[in-house]
């Protein structure tokens, strides 16, 4: 693929050169693990699907591997959101032969405002995430309001176990939580693993890239209340309804005869719908 700035960020030196002249070991307490295999990072921005016309949000870039596979796909610009210190002087590199196309932020992705910097422009989400923040990322980015959110996709890289629970299905062991609030608002699929020995250092398991595209119509209920039953069902996941649903501090009964559910069964039996109609019932001092 010929884009503008392309000739210049091939011409970057190999990551592993990089990681060492600036002594960029990965740090566990950060989550990091680098992935320097170019093929493997232009795989992941292809599977993003169609990167010119959009804004990238990355969180975590490291080095800046995947960082230089969006841009060289074709990302009109890529936000890289890095908390590390260390790894600026990298990304720096990479801005400076990326003609523009590369903002850095110095900062927590969990606290940075990340609509700030769109500026209402279209905008997807791709990142190998920190594993230590993957979850609640996400748990953030599916909450986001107003719905329709503000990126169309995302293309996100978590620890397979993670990743399976994002995708379960009712009555398996995986299903919970995670399930639930990935599958209400979006369509979440794995895309393919990526074996422990591309990264650096390598992880002790193996790594999934999952897509999720946004609903455009999500089964209506409030997210704070569909947080809170979800939570409660899950809580003792092992209980029935009728006592588990006790922590929502009311008699579960009720609630669960007004949405046709018998009181015996557990929260892992229930289909996202069906956690839907409960949070619809609950009053709005609930929230």
């Amino acid at each position: 693929m010929t884009l503008a700035g392309a000739t210049s960020l091939d011409r970057l030196p190999p990551l592993r050169e990089v990681i060492a002249r600036y002594g960029l070991a990965a740090r566990k307490s950060l989550g990091q693990n680098f992935l320097l295999d170019l093929n493997l990072t232009r795989r992941i921005a292809r599977a993003a699907g169609p990167l010119p016309g959009h804004v990238i949000i990355e969180v975590g870039p490291g080095p800046g591997g995947l960082t230089r596979a969006l841009l060289l796909e074709g990302a009109d610009e890529v936000i890289a959101i890095e908390r590390d210190e260390r790894c600026l002087p990298a990304l720096e590199e990479i801005a400076s032969a990326a003609g523009g196309r590369l903002v850095i932020v110095h900062g927590d992705a969990l606290a940075v405002d990340l609509t700030a910097y769109l500026a209402g422009r279209p905008a997807k989400i791709v990142a190998n995430l920190p594993y230590n923040v993957a979850t609640p990322l996400l748990v953030g980015w599916l909450q986001a309001d107003p719905w329709p959110p503000w990126y169309s996709s995302m293309t996100l890289m978590f620890q397979r176990e993670v990743a399976e629970r994002i995708v379960a299905r009712p009555a398996t062991k995986a299903y919970g939580r995670l399930a639930v609030l990935a599958q209400w608002r979006t369509e979440p699929r794995i895309l393919f693993d990526i074996s422990p020995r591309a990264f650096t250092p390598p992880p002790k398991v193996t790594s999934s890239v999952v897509q999720f595209t946004p609903r455009a119509r999500p089964d209506p209920c409030d997210v704070h209340l569909l947080e809170q039953v979800v939570a409660a069902a899950f809580g003792q996941r092992r209980k029935m309804l009728r006592s588990s649903l006790q922590a929502l501090s009311l008699d579960p009964l009720p609630l669960l005869a007004a949405v046709g559910i018998e009181p015996t069964r557990r929260a892992e039996q229930l289909s996202v719908a069906q956690f839907c109609a409960l949070a619809r019932t609950l009053t709005d001092d609930r929230a």
